[in-house]
């Protein structure tokens, strides 16, 4: 009788052991990156590109159209939060209502202004020049994979991204990156 109760906990055990080992298997796969997630740069720059992230437009209220990204970020901190923008006129990039971004629960709003002009930047072609403006900083507390929105009417549908348009457009959103803050 004791024989067969220690066979049976042994085999009980031995399963039990088994099942955990391919559960753990299993979740490292569920945690395994996607192909549309974006790596933390070595230098704890997080880089987002609007031609990358999921977007999604508001046909009524073009304020409310959205970019999101899924990043997997390495090293947690405090980041300082700007927006490259594409403009011809390096005086005022014409947005007309805030830019929204959002990591978690963290939330940064404000009005883009040209902070820094680069001029010959590779990022846009004639007659455009890149603007980057501060939005704000942000602490990132854990690592982990997160998803990052921005919501401003300067987020166009893909349709709407032609030559055409672009003529009449004084300003786009480019990119959204995160520069990690020293100390």
């Amino acid at each position: 009788m004791r024989s067969k109760i220690f066979s049976l906990i042994v085999i009980a055990g031995a399963l039990l052991l088994f099942s955990c080992g391919n559960s753990k298997s299993s979740n490292e796969n569920r945690n395994s990156l996607s192909a549309n997630t974006i790596l933390q740069q070595v230098d704890g720059t997080i880089s987002l590109e609007l031609k990358k992230a999921d977007c999604y437009s508001d046909k009524k209220d073009p304020s409310l159209n959205t970019a999101e990204w899924s990043v997997k970020v390495l090293k947690s901190g405090r980041f300082n939060v700007w927006l490259s923008s594409a403009t011809k006129d390096t005086t005022s990039l014409n947005y007309h209502s805030n830019v929204l971004v959002s990591v978690h629960d963290t939330r940064i709003s404000g009005h883009p202004a040209c902070d820094k002009i680069i001029r010959n930047s590779s990022d846009v072609s004639y007659p455009y020049f890149r603007a980057d403006s501060f939005m704000g900083s942000l602490y990132i507390q854990d690592t982990g994979e997160y998803n990052i929105q921005v919501i401003s009417e300067k987020i166009l549908p893909e349709n709407l991204r032609s030559s055409a348009f672009e003529e009449n457009d004084m300003s786009k959103l480019l990119s959204v990156f995160f520069t990690p803050e020293s100390r």
